[in-house]
């Protein structure tokens, strides 16, 4: 009886050691996956756009929405009054 309470202690013990070293392994892959992932995401958005072309295209595009607001202002501020409309 003895023994067989001592095997069953040495498996118990062999298959929790082993389900912990499973599962350290996965979390191992996991974590390297994610580093993975993360190098391809960082290598994509440096190709797609920089920096300095983000940059200039938002200075470009805010000198050309200037340049509408300008426009307007100076449509609004004309007065809506036409010739005729004075002589009525």
């Amino acid at each position: 009886m003895n023994t067989m309470v001592e095997a069953i202690a040495a498996v118990t013990i062999a298959i929790c050691s082993g389900l912990g070293v499973l599962t350290s392994r996965l979390h191992n892959r996991i974590l390297m996956l994610d580093k993975r992932i993360d190098q391809v995401e960082l290598r994509v958005a440096g190709s797609c756009v920089t920096r300095d072309e983000l940059g200039s295209c938002l200075d470009r595009i805010d000198a050309h929405v200037l340049r509408i607001e300008a426009k307007l202002d100076r449509l609004t501020s004309v007065s809506c009054i036409t010739p005729k409309d004075r002589h009525a």
